[in-house]
């Protein structure tokens, strides 16, 4: 599949041959956003192949062309309509010489518009919600049949517990760290988000389906597993015992997993950082010195605008609390300038915040519109220049404090995971345990391989290492 994100693409297995006549239907799939959309990509690619499509690399070779969406950027859906309009002519010429291109949406802009996408891009065949993914090979057949499928509702049945379990060939074809959603929803209702309106309530997921599914990630050669979830950290699946474990618990039962040697997991809210996940993070090796908490503001006056239910302050003592129990640890955080209200004052709260917390990295973001969103109707809607204003100088500053971490990393001694070739014959490419991209000699290892390096200068995007002999 190609991806739209700095993901490293992944490619499901080549499918068998489908029952009309010999040939298998051919899909392009296009992800855009966050993990999770990687990981539903990839799910989606299995069920497809599972029914008979091989998976290609061009819009011109594909029988399907399956758009994964994001409705967290700036005016998402009228990018994705932009699209469709190329699409419908691509469609008008295959099919005016005997082709049957068909065109499917997934995503979050799916979710929001549904029947809307129908409408207005008659090119669409297919529509269909985060939640209703499973659904996707019979939406298909009732498409091929004439139908206008929009598949949006959130069902009451678990779509995990109807998507094919991915094949070995696919997942060894992803590489040697890979994702793993374990919940999916929030309950938060921040007033930017559109989330809770496009993934639905907090779900999460059973111990035993995660754990079966670490298993044959690694069965298949996985090393790092990162645990996905829109409020990962609010996780509390039911175990085997009957109990409710937390994320600390399961973090703990998946480092035992043979072959499984690194696990992150994001994105996590303040909130629902509990004492296990903090004791996890000091007691657990395979847990990686890496932690996304997004905050926002800085300003408890839009904290509270925004729905946060913390304070900065809060914020703070728990971030105090996280490096005491792991002094190495690397923050990074989602950061957002120009909510409705935010005054010159409220924004320097900001910029004292991230100079007192030191991220080694960090989104940042202007506020802008989600209809449907109570942010959409607040009074004092910022000026874009001063928003625009605003984002360089935050940026700038993340900037000097994500340089001055990887400074700060030359001459450390870390494990590093060679996950795929670098971008030179000679280089392999990895990841620190701080999530920073690491190149080094080819020579050191084959891809898979966990080895000992050095850290020994920073780059502009990332950092090289040498072997430690």
């Amino acid at each position: 599949m190609t991806h739209a994100t700095l993901t490293p693409d992944a490619k499901p297995e080549t499918a068998p041959a489908a029952q009309d006549g010999g040939q298998s239907r051919k899909v392009f799939v296009k992800t855009y956003g966050c993990q999770m959309n990687v990981y539903d990509s990839e799910r989606m690619g299995d069920a497809l192949v599972r029914d008979g499509y091989q998976t290609v690399d061009t819009v011109e070779a594909a029988d399907l062309i399956l758009i994964n969406t994001c409705h967290i950027r700036e005016k998402a859906a009228e990018k994705v309509y932009s699209q469709l309009g190329r699409l419908a002519k691509l469609k008008r010429e295959r099919n005016a010489e005997g082709g049957d291109l068909m065109v499917a949406v997934a995503g979050c802009v799916a979710q929001a518009e549904g029947q809307e996408i129908i409408r207005r891009a008659p090119v669409v065949d297919v529509v269909i919600g985060p939640q209703t993914y499973h659904r996707l090979p019979e939406a298909l057949a009732r498409a091929r049949n004439g139908e206008s499928v929009v598949e949006t509702e959130f069902p009451a049945e678990d779509k995990f517990d109807g998507l094919p379990n991915a094949p070995e060939k696919a997942i060894r074809a992803r590489g040697v760290a890979a994702f793993l959603t374990v919940q999916e929803g929030c309950d938060k209702f921040c007033t930017f988000c559109v989330v809770p309106y496009t993934r639905g309530a907090e779900v999460s997921r059973p111990v035993d389906r995660i754990l079966g599914e670490a298993e044959r990630l690694a069965e298949a050669g996985v090393r790092e597993i990162t645990l996905l979830g829109q409020n990962v950290n609010a996780w509390h699946g039911k175990g085997a015992d009957g109990r409710e474990w937390g994320l600390g618990e399961l973090v703990r039962r998946l480092a035992t997993i043979k072959g499984i040697d690194r696990i992150r997991y994001t994105t996590s809210h303040p909130r629902d950082m509990d004492d296990a996940l903090i004791a996890a993070h000091r007691d657990l090796p395979e847990l990686m010195p890496y932690l996304h908490l997004p905050v926002q503001s800085g300003s408890d006056r839009i904290l509270k605008a925004m729905n946060r239910r913390h304070t900065a302050a809060e914020y703070v003592k728990l971030v105090e609390r996280i490096r005491a129990a792991r002094p190495d640890i690397a923050l990074s955080g989602d950061f957002i300038v120009g909510f409705p209200g935010e005054t010159d004052a409220d924004f320097e709260d900001t910029m004292q915040l991230v100079r007192e917390v030191r991220y080694a990295s960090a989104f940042t973001f202007k506020y802008s519109i989600r209809p449907g969103t109570p942010g959409a109707d607040m009074e004092g809607q910022v000026d874009e220049a001063v928003k625009t204003e605003r984002l360089a100088q935050l940026q700038d500053l993340i900037n000097q404090q994500t340089r001055a971490f990887g400074r700060e990393c030359v001459g450390k001694v870390v494990d590093l995971l060679l996950e795929k070739p670098g971008r030179n014959t000679d280089q392999l490419f990895g990841r620190s345990p701080w999530l920073q991209p690491v190149i080094v000699d080819a020579k050191l290892g084959e891809i898979g391989d966990i080895v000992r390096v050095r850290i020994t200068q920073p780059g502009t995007t990332g950092l090289y290492a040498e072997l430690v002999e």
